[in-house]
Parts: C-alpha cells; structure tokens; sequence
C-alpha cells in the first residue's frame, strides 16, 4: 500500500485559519494552535452577538419609547395597551424612530391612546 502524506492538507488547513485570524494581538495571529483558539472563541462571540444584538436594539426602542410617552404624560406600558386595543399595529422600531424624527406624530398617537 502506497504511503500517504499529509502535508499538503494540513497546511491548506493552517493558511486558512491563520487568514481568518490575521490582525489579532500577539501570537494569535502568529500560531496556528493559538490562532485556531482565538478564532473558535471569536466565532463563537460573533454568534452569541447576533442574539444580543436584536435584545439590544428592542431594549433601545423602548426606552425611547418610553422617554416621549412620559413627556406627554403617559407610561410606557399604558401606552402600549392602549396602542393594542385600539387596533393601531405599529412595531417598536417605528415608533421610536418616530419620537426622534416626528414628535407631532407621536403626540397625535398618545391623543388617540388618551381620548380611549
């Protein structure tokens, strides 16, 4: 049976590592075996991050959300109910963005929420 070398394998496999962890500190950048740590955990780090990411950004919109609700004298919560039961489907993202940008809009929705 003939012999097999590895060699070749093996080192496509450390160049491609050693490409994703260019730019790292020290010998993570360097190393292969270090390197190949650093990349599982920052793999690993970017994943989780996703997740986060989307609670982040709903926890922002909310307490904006919250911020122009009080300035026109209702909570977060009673707004949000009243938002829901009187039928007005508008998800958090735009209604933050719509505190920033259209404060008179906003006001126009609490009035609605308030007259019910």
């Amino acid at each position: 049976m003939a012999r097999v070398k590895r060699g070749i394998s093996t080192n496509r496999k450390h160049k491609k590592v050693l490409k994703q962890v260019k730019g790292y500190y020290g010998s993570k950048s360097k190393l292969f075996k270090t390197g190949k740590q650093a990349l599982t955990k920052s793999l690993t780090y970017s994943f989780v991050g996703r997740k986060h990411r989307k609670r982040d950004f709903r926890k922002l919109w909310i307490s904006r959300i919250n911020a122009a609700a009080r300035l026109n004298g209702l909570s977060y919560s009673k707004f949000m109910h009243g938002l829901k039961s009187n039928g007005i489907e508008v998800n958090r993202k735009v209604l933050s963005e719509m505190a920033i940008s259209d404060p008179k809009g906003f006001e126009q929705l609490v009035n609605i929420v308030k007259g019910a």
